[in-house]
């Protein structure tokens, strides 16, 4: 919940912010901008009697707060530091969250924070978290359990067209033709449908240092604090921790991404070879889609910062299509594409 500050001025949903929050309590102060992430959700910062709270304007007609509710109270109830929802109004995409500061697992790396301690930390929240949802058992889902969306073939296929969709017609010039479209989808297909078969868990799918918190445990300890998580499925017990170790955003340290792999792979949670398959795989499909999203923010919703992490993507890219796994998807690459994102030359 960072970022840099948004006018208010004339801002008929600030406005109607305060209002909301006035029909709270008359002790709120005026919403001050707080930030904004890669989606229309932006966050503003009030306070009452002295202590801070964290305000997500959220417009009904793009973004729908009832994901956030539904995964905060399953995190919640977990025993996991997912903010407090303290009051909302669905109608007008507000919600009043307790407030977890502004010490993101970012800038304790930028304070000097060790970074292995950091990645440590957060792998044990993330076992912490498939751990729990596993002792569930085979119950029926909760209510809003059940409201969870599978991360299921036909949803990751969309999420790697990204990539085809909005960055192919970036370097290339044109919109892709349909025998290399066929092709890509072809060569994904074939991928997933050779995934072996893994227990699903909740997948918080953005799981990485920008939306993760340092927080006192209360004890001479810290916890992780849990961030932009509205949007989680049911699917690989993978992918979140590639989005951790693989972040589109800075460089991990290979030692340290190794290390907290193996230590997660020696708890036994899950079966080595099983898992570390669908590691490769997802961690080359969030590759492709994070491509065509920060292409995408850039053309579409005119937010280029994200431009700047492109090369590190390619670098990944580049990396994961050596496994054999992904041998179909690799092939359709070097076809069309250099090793940097550049096309092939035609």
């Amino acid at each position: 919940m960072t970022g840099a500050a948004l006018a208010t001025d004339a801002d008929p949903r600030v406005s109607a912010l305060d209002r909301w929050l006035q029909s709270l309590h008359t002790e709120f102060t005026p919403a001050r901008p707080l930030g904004s992430d890669a989606s229309f959700r932006r966050y503003f910062r009030s306070q009452r009697g002295g202590v801070s709270y964290v305000v997500m304007d959220a417009p009904p007609e793009r973004e729908d707060v009832g994901p956030f509710l539904r995964i905060a109270a399953i995190l919640r109830r977990m025993g996991l530091r997912a903010p407090e929802v303290l009051a909302a109004d669905r109608a007008q995409g507000f919600l009043l969250l307790e407030d977890l500061g502004d010490r993101t697992f970012t800038r304790a790396l930028a304070e000097g924070v060790p970074e292995a301690d950091l990645y440590r930390l957060a792998a044990r929240t993330l076992q912490t978290l498939q751990a729990q949802w596993a002792a569930r058992g085979d119950d029926a889902l909760a209510p809003e359990e059940a409201q969870i969306p599978a991360y299921d073939e036909g949803r990751l296929l969309d999420e790697a067209r990204l990539l085809i969709d909005w960055y192919w017609p970036e370097v290339h010039g044109i919109p892709v033709p349909g025998a290399a479209r066929e092709a890509f989808e072809q060569a994904w297909r074939e991928v997933f449908g050779r995934l072996p078969a893994m227990p699903a868990t909740l997948v918080l799918r953005d799981f990485h240092v920008d939306n993760l918190m340092l927080l006192p445990d209360g004890t001479e300890h810290t916890a992780c604090g849990l961030l932009d998580f509205q949007d989680a499925v049911i699917g690989s017990p993978a992918y979140d921790l590639v989005s951790l170790l693989e972040d589109a955003r800075r460089d991990v340290s290979p030692d340290i991404a190794q290390a907290v792999l193996d230590e997660t792979l020696a708890t036994g949670l899950w079966p080595r070879d099983p898992f570390l398959h669908h590691y490769r795989v997802l961690g080359v499909q969030r590759t492709v889609k994070i491509i065509g999203i920060f292409t995408r923010l850039a053309r579409r919703d005119l937010k280029p910062g994200y431009q700047i992490h492109q090369p590190r993507l390619w670098r990944l890219l580049e990396r994961g299509l050596r496994a054999p796994e992904l041998a179909p998807v690799a092939n359709w690459f070097g076809q069309h594409f250099q090793a940097d994102g550049r096309p092939c030359a035609r």
